[in-house]
């Protein structure tokens, strides 16, 4: 009689506490694992206070989409396509910079304000295209089982935030005890977990407050949490493309980047002089 093999978990490849900055932890970048999971190139866990003062100033981006989801706190924000506002926990900004935006965020008078935000590198047809900001309120925002959809599918939950090409942003909770298991759509090779609380059991690893890459597959990954858990997960097909960086940008190409950047300082140019 043959023996049953047991499935082989999918394994972490990279995993790290992150590089603590003044007011929020970079636990992703282009300098250390964003070409491993590109599109997915920058996540912040970031941690704003008021003290009369911006902690995320008004600033340009370029070729890149960023998505800040709020724990905790309310937010201020504004940008030049006109949005300006607030939102609260639960809440999301969907920012697409396109060929080039300036914008602003900073705790509201009073808050702290905790929340990760990621950068999205935009596929070539809209790097340097149009720019849009949304802001989604938390009933605005689908789940299927434990896990919220901040982009893409799940499911039978589909965010009214997709990216244009394959790719799912969730934000899960789940109490101690709790398991739960992600299949990546197919082509889904990319794979990223990173936690804001609690302990959680995967690929024969307990993760703490970190990110943990897997290794490329579209094998399922199986969850067990040890305490009340709360974590951000992205799964995506790779991004095809070289990842070019200027300061506040992110292109396929040097030519793409030099447009971008001639984009955000003519818009600064036209902010200077509005004031």
């Amino acid at each position: 009689m043959n023996a049953v093999l047991k499935p082989t978990a999918r394994q972490i490849r990279y995993r790290s506490l992150g590089s603590q900055r003044s007011w929020f932890n970079r636990l992703a970048s282009p300098a250390d694992v964003g070409e491993m999971i590109k599109p997915f190139v920058f996540l912040d866990d970031f941690d704003m206070e008021s003290r009369g003062g911006p902690r995320a100033g008004l600033h340009p981006h370029s070729g890149i989409a960023t998505v800040t989801l709020v724990r905790s706190g309310t937010i201020d924000y504004v940008d030049t396509s006109g949005a300006s506002g607030q939102f609260g926990a639960g809440g999301v900004e969907w920012m697409k910079a396109g060929g080039g935006i300036w914008h602003g965020g900073s705790a509201a008078p009073g808050q702290r304000v905790q929340g990760f935000q990621l950068w999205l590198a935009l596929p070539q047809d809209e790097e340097n295209g149009p720019s849009e900001s949304l802001y989604l309120a938390p009933g605005e925002i689908p789940s299927a089982g434990p896990a919220r959809v901040l982009i893409g599918q799940y499911g039978q939950a589909r965010s009214p935030l997709q990216y244009a090409a394959p790719l799912n942003y969730l934000h899960v909770k789940l109490k101690a005890g709790e398991s739960w298991s992600y299949q990546p759509p197919a082509g889904h090779q990319v794979a990223w977990v990173a936690l804001a609380s609690g302990k959680l059991h995967v690929s024969d690893a307990v993760l703490g407050k970190e990110i943990a890459v897997f290794e490329e597959s579209e094998a399922a990954l199986d969850f067990h949490a040890e305490h009340d858990t709360e974590f951000v997960l992205g799964s995506a097909a790779k991004h095809p493309h070289e990842l070019v960086l200027g300061y506040y940008s992110v292109h396929s190409s040097a030519a793409a980047l030099r447009r971008g950047e001639a984009r955000i300082q003519e818009l600064g140019r036209q902010l200077r002089l509005a004031q």
